[in-house]
């Protein structure tokens, strides 16, 4: 993989399934607090608050800064350090939102992230389901499971 950062975003990113998920959102929006959860079922951090995104092999490739490498932002505890995943291929965007602005129905939205499209769904982090949500969402972009109207 070449070692040229194409782009820094304002996210967190984790792995689940070993396929990336990048979280998007403004500051306070819930990123870090959403990937805790996702990582307390099994998902590794790859980067919080900002991550490094690349393209290799006609993938995204995603990765945190060296000096945000293993750290992780937790609200009341501080930044903590945990265990961390190098680089993963980014295989879906979470944007969080107010649950106002959560579509009913999803809309199979991809996102142009540095030349590659990529499938991103959108979700208020602090519904009780927004793990359960961001982990049926992967599942269907990874082919797992379908839609009814598929």
């Amino acid at each position: 993989m070449s070692n040229d950062i194409a782009k820094q975003v304002h996210a967190t990113c984790v792995s689940l399934y070993g396929a990336g998920l990048i979280i998007r959102g403004p500051s306070g929006a819930g990123k870090s607090d959403l990937a805790l959860r996702l990582i307390d079922r099994g998902a590794r951090l790859v980067a919080d608050d900002r991550v490094d995104l690349l393209v290799s092999d006609n993938s995204v490739m995603a990765r945190a800064p060296e000096t945000l490498a293993g750290l992780l932002e937790i609200r009341g505890l501080g930044i903590l350090r945990v265990p961390v995943l190098k680089t993963t291929v980014v295989r879906l965007i979470v944007d969080l939102v107010n649950h106002e602005n959560v579509p009913r129905l999803s809309d199979r939205r991809m996102t142009n992230l540095i030349g590659m499209d990529v499938p991103t769904v959108t979700l208020d982090p602090f519904e009780a389901s927004a793990v359960t949500k961001v982990r049926l969402a992967l599942e269907l972009t990874l082919g797992r499971i379908m839609r009814h109207d598929d």
